[in-house]
Protein backbone atom coordinates (compact mmCIF):
# COMPACT_ATOMS: atom_id res chain seq x y z
CA UNK A 1 0.00 0.00 0.00
CA UNK A 2 1.43 3.51 -1.23
CA UNK A 3 1.70 6.58 1.34
CA UNK A 4 0.72 9.64 0.48
CA UNK A 5 2.85 12.23 1.11
CA UNK A 6 1.75 13.47 4.80
CA UNK A 7 1.44 9.94 5.42
CA UNK A 8 4.98 9.03 4.82
CA UNK A 9 6.15 12.98 6.64
CA UNK A 10 4.20 11.32 9.46
CA UNK A 11 6.01 8.08 9.59
CA UNK A 12 9.29 9.91 9.33
CA UNK A 13 8.51 12.00 11.84
CA UNK A 14 7.61 8.84 14.33
CA UNK A 15 10.44 7.05 13.07
CA UNK A 16 12.84 10.55 13.97
CA UNK A 17 11.28 11.11 17.10
CA UNK A 18 11.71 7.10 18.30
CA UNK A 19 15.44 7.01 17.09
CA UNK A 20 15.83 10.19 19.04
CA UNK A 21 14.99 8.54 22.43
CA UNK A 22 16.75 5.35 21.69
CA UNK A 23 20.40 7.92 21.14
CA UNK A 24 19.58 9.71 23.77
CA UNK A 25 18.51 7.12 26.32
CA UNK A 26 21.44 5.56 25.19
CA UNK A 27 24.06 8.68 26.36
CA UNK A 28 22.35 9.30 29.35
CA UNK A 29 22.70 5.66 30.36
CA UNK A 30 26.55 6.56 30.16
CA UNK A 31 26.87 9.44 31.53
CA UNK A 32 24.54 12.15 33.11
CA UNK A 33 23.13 14.83 31.01
CA UNK A 34 20.79 17.84 31.50
CA UNK A 35 17.60 18.62 29.78
CA UNK A 36 19.04 21.45 27.52
CA UNK A 37 21.93 19.09 26.86
CA UNK A 38 18.90 16.72 25.13
CA UNK A 39 16.93 19.73 23.65
CA UNK A 40 20.14 20.92 21.97
CA UNK A 41 21.11 17.23 20.66
CA UNK A 42 17.31 16.79 19.02
CA UNK A 43 17.01 20.75 17.60
CA UNK A 44 20.71 19.81 15.82
CA UNK A 45 19.09 16.50 14.35
CA UNK A 46 15.78 18.30 12.92
CA UNK A 47 13.54 16.85 15.46
CA UNK A 48 10.42 18.71 15.57
CA UNK A 49 9.34 20.78 18.75
CA UNK A 50 6.64 18.71 19.14
CA UNK A 51 7.95 15.72 19.36
CA UNK A 52 11.29 17.32 21.44
CA UNK A 53 8.31 17.74 23.93
CA UNK A 54 7.25 13.98 23.82
CA UNK A 55 10.89 12.66 23.75
CA UNK A 56 11.84 14.93 26.88
CA UNK A 57 8.64 14.19 29.02
CA UNK A 58 9.50 10.36 28.04
CA UNK A 59 13.21 10.76 29.00
CA UNK A 60 12.65 12.45 32.76
CA UNK A 61 9.52 9.92 33.05
CA UNK A 62 11.70 7.09 32.49
CA UNK A 63 14.72 8.86 34.51
CA UNK A 64 17.05 9.04 31.94
CA UNK A 65 17.09 12.89 32.56
CA UNK A 66 16.96 14.29 36.31
CA UNK A 67 18.89 18.32 36.44
CA UNK A 68 19.30 17.63 39.88
CA UNK A 69 20.93 14.50 39.97
CA UNK A 70 23.25 16.19 36.59
CA UNK A 71 23.56 19.20 39.16
CA UNK A 72 25.40 17.17 41.92
CA UNK A 73 27.22 14.99 39.55
CA UNK A 74 28.43 18.72 38.15
CA UNK A 75 29.47 19.92 41.22
CA UNK A 76 31.33 17.10 42.35
CA UNK A 77 33.46 16.75 39.47
CA UNK A 78 33.91 20.83 38.74
CA UNK A 79 35.07 21.30 42.68
CA UNK A 80 36.99 17.83 42.92
CA UNK A 81 38.83 17.81 39.71
CA UNK A 82 38.29 21.32 38.03
CA UNK A 83 38.75 23.30 41.70
CA UNK A 84 36.25 25.26 40.54
CA UNK A 85 34.19 27.84 42.96
CA UNK A 86 30.40 28.20 44.04
CA UNK A 87 30.63 31.05 41.57
CA UNK A 88 32.14 29.53 38.43
CA UNK A 89 29.82 26.29 39.01
CA UNK A 90 26.76 28.36 39.71
CA UNK A 91 27.67 30.24 36.07
CA UNK A 92 28.22 26.95 34.23
CA UNK A 93 24.84 25.33 35.78
CA UNK A 94 22.65 28.58 34.69
CA UNK A 95 24.64 28.48 31.16
CA UNK A 96 23.21 24.65 30.96
CA UNK A 97 19.53 26.22 31.77
CA UNK A 98 19.63 24.49 35.05
CA UNK A 99 16.69 25.63 37.67
CA UNK A 100 17.85 28.30 39.77
CA UNK A 101 16.43 27.02 42.98
CA UNK A 102 18.15 23.52 42.22
CA UNK A 103 21.24 24.61 41.56
CA UNK A 104 21.20 26.86 45.13
CA UNK A 105 20.01 23.58 47.15
CA UNK A 106 22.92 21.38 45.47
CA UNK A 107 25.51 24.31 46.08
CA UNK A 108 24.81 24.42 49.95
CA UNK A 109 24.85 20.88 50.25
CA UNK A 110 28.86 21.41 49.77
CA UNK A 111 30.86 21.02 53.32
CA UNK A 112 32.54 23.84 53.60
CA UNK A 113 35.89 22.26 55.37
CA UNK A 114 35.82 20.60 51.60
CA UNK A 115 35.66 23.81 50.24
CA UNK A 116 38.31 25.26 51.74
CA UNK A 117 40.77 22.51 51.24
CA UNK A 118 40.62 22.58 47.73
CA UNK A 119 41.51 26.39 47.67
CA UNK A 120 43.98 26.37 50.13
CA UNK A 121 46.11 24.48 48.31
CA UNK A 122 45.63 25.95 45.35
CA UNK A 123 46.53 29.41 47.00
CA UNK A 124 49.76 27.90 48.21
CA UNK A 125 50.92 27.00 45.23
CA UNK A 126 49.64 30.13 43.17
CA UNK A 127 52.03 32.07 45.50
CA UNK A 128 55.07 30.05 44.74
CA UNK A 129 54.95 32.34 41.33
CA UNK A 130 52.39 35.44 42.13
CA UNK A 131 55.06 38.93 42.13
CA UNK A 132 54.61 41.97 43.87
CA UNK A 133 56.46 44.38 45.26
CA UNK A 134 54.81 43.35 48.89
CA UNK A 135 52.76 41.19 50.64
CA UNK A 136 49.57 43.17 50.28
CA UNK A 137 50.60 43.72 46.31
CA UNK A 138 50.97 39.46 46.10
CA UNK A 139 47.62 38.97 48.07
CA UNK A 140 45.56 41.30 46.22
CA UNK A 141 46.70 39.17 43.18
CA UNK A 142 46.23 36.25 45.17
CA UNK A 143 42.32 37.26 45.60
CA UNK A 144 41.81 38.47 41.87
CA UNK A 145 43.32 35.01 40.82
CA UNK A 146 41.08 33.05 43.23
CA UNK A 147 37.70 35.35 42.33
CA UNK A 148 38.46 34.39 38.59
CA UNK A 149 38.28 30.82 40.00
CA UNK A 150 34.68 31.23 40.84
CA UNK A 151 35.59 31.33 45.17
CA UNK A 152 34.17 34.19 47.12
CA UNK A 153 35.74 36.88 48.82
CA UNK A 154 35.47 35.72 52.30
CA UNK A 155 36.37 32.42 51.58
CA UNK A 156 39.34 33.55 50.21
CA UNK A 157 40.29 35.95 53.36
CA UNK A 158 39.91 33.12 55.64
CA UNK A 159 42.33 30.94 53.31
CA UNK A 160 44.74 33.84 53.10
CA UNK A 161 44.53 34.54 56.89
CA UNK A 162 45.11 30.97 57.30
CA UNK A 163 48.40 30.66 55.07
CA UNK A 164 49.82 33.72 56.32
CA UNK A 165 49.09 32.63 60.16
CA UNK A 166 51.02 29.41 59.00
CA UNK A 167 53.45 31.61 57.37
CA UNK A 168 54.32 33.56 60.82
Amino acid sequence: MALNRGERKEESGERLEQMAFQKLSALCARGEHCQHDMLEKMRQWGVDEEAQARVMARLVGERYVDDERYARAFVHDKLAYNQWGRRKIEQALWMKHVDGETVRTVLDEIDENEYVSVLQPLLKQKRKSVTGRNDYERNLKLMKWAVGRGFTMDVIRQCIAVELDNDE
